[in-house]
């Protein structure tokens, strides 16, 4: 079982533009091999976290509030917010807030021995590394930069360098890096 970020990214770290939108990412379509590399890596995933920005995006980019069935994610999903935000009809979907390490023992508890992935944003995913909480970082690059936006993970990782223990090809477009903390 790993706690697993796993993400697309600019080639100058960030996750979405100002205005949070994926556009630049979708610009590419589909990548010979790509959709094979996360049906693979969701068949083992057994929980998801993600922070309230992420989860409005997916409502409004999969216009969820008129076809909930188009939830992307069969296993359950926490959600990290302050604010009250709309459900998903069918969705298991448990909002919470405070520290993640709790919410990470149930997440994993709840997961039975699949991994826990840690959708986004940015900032709730460095507040699980900076607790130790995360196992695998996989960055789908894209050969774009955004000048600016929501960071890949706004944190400084120096003094403990990841280790790098995947690097994939996927067309002329993504290189695909995978790091243990």
């Amino acid at each position: 079982m790993k706690t697993q970020y796993y993400t697309a990214t600019s080639i100058d770290g960030y996750l979405a533009d100002e205005g949070n939108s994926l556009d630049w990412l979708f610009q590419f379509g589909e990548v010979e091999g790509m959709g094979d590399l996360y049906t693979q890596f969701i068949k083992g995933v057994g929980a998801v976290a993600m922070g309230s920005t992420t989860y409005e995006w997916i409502i409004e980019h999969e216009n969820l509030s008129e076809e909930p069935e188009k939830w992307p994610y069969d296993v359950p999903a926490w959600v990290f917010s302050s604010r009250e935000l709309p459900t998903i009809d069918g969705a298991d979907i448990r909002f919470v807030q405070g520290e993640v390490e709790p919410v990470h023992a149930e997440m994993v508890e709840t997961a039975g021995g699949e991994n826990v992935w840690l959708v986004g944003g940015g900032e709730l995913v460095g507040q699980f590394y900076d607790r130790g909480l995360v196992d695998e970082i996989i960055l789908s690059i894209a050969p774009v930069t955004l000048g600016s936006g929501a960071p890949l993970l706004p944190r400084n990782i120096a003094k403990s360098p990841l280790e790098l223990v995947g690097v994939q090809r996927y067309g002329d477009v993504f290189a695909v890096l995978t790091y243990e903390t």
